[in-house]
């Protein structure tokens, strides 16, 4: 595990110094204190610090200060350190990852710091993920869909071969891949799910409903001129009569 390097803010030296002989050497290096908040300012608009502990009330410039100076892109994760809970509010709506009450045990400060560690993976995850998505953005339009699609679920980026996908189906603000090894959740939109797989391979044939074409095991119709969806891994899925026509290229025909 990489240890974090972080940075400690307030203006009382024995609350710093307790903090850091709390702080588990092999998990967190202090490359710095600051006991004030204007110092804490250029302090962290330097790189190279993943984890702030910043105290609230802090003479002339406050925690909360400190930080509506650092732009939001250039922080690092905050975990306030208080002896006041008046501030929590405040806090949450700044995005930070903890809020330490003092005085606090070392067990209530590994809680801080598996949080901090688990927010730092999903950040980037989703670095990551932006960054795929720009190279895909900047590749011609007239290229083909990309043979591995990179999905982020608990904090990290998975790749799928869409053809390890048999289906996709819409869950309220998730979706749910079905894939050879398993399930996996998203918290994505049918739509940007049926745009990155694009249609040469998936029809959808529901409103919540994606399949690869190649599961399609059979069609079969029901009493009131539906049909229903049979997929290799036996699913049943009722065919939308507003999509039939993206099954038009499957059966060569106009369904009825």
């Amino acid at each position: 595990m990489t240890k974090l390097r972080a940075l400690i803010v307030d203006d009382e030296p024995l609350a710093r110094e307790r903090l850091r002989s709390l702080l588990p050497a092999d998990e967190v290096e202090v490359v710095g204190e600051c006991g004030s908040g204007t110092d804490a300012i250029v302090a962290l608009k330097q790189s190279g610090i993943d984890l702030v502990f910043l105290d609230v009330q802090m003479p002339g410039c406050d925690g909360l200060a400190v930080l509506d100076k650092v732009p939001a892109a250039q922080r690092p994760a905050v975990v306030f350190v208080t002896a006041y809970e008046k501030y929590a509010l405040d806090a949450f709506n700044v995005q930070a990852v903890d809020y330490l009450l003092k005085p606090f045990d070392r067990d209530r400060l590994k809680q801080a710091l598996g949080r901090v560690q688990e927010h730092l993976r999903a950040r980037r995850a989703d670095k990551l993920e932006e960054k795929l998505a720009s190279l895909l953005a900047e590749a011609p339009t007239s290229a083909k869909k990309p043979d591995r699609l990179a999905v982020k679920a608990d904090g990290k980026v998975i790749f799928l071969k869409p053809d390890d996908i048999a289906w996709v189906e819409a869950a309220d603000n998730y979706v749910m891949i079905h894939h050879t090894g398993g399930q996996l959740m998203l918290r994505e939109t049918m739509a940007a799910i049926e745009e990155k797989l694009g249609t040469e391979r998936f029809a959808r044939v529901n409103r919540s409903a994606l399949v690869h074409l190649d599961q399609i095991k059979e069609l079969q119709p029901t009493f009131h001129g539906d049909y229903i969806v049979f997929l290799k891994d036996g699913t049943k899925l009722p065919l939308s009569r507003s999509l039939r026509g993206q099954l038009d290229k499957l059966t060569g025909e106009r369904l009825g």
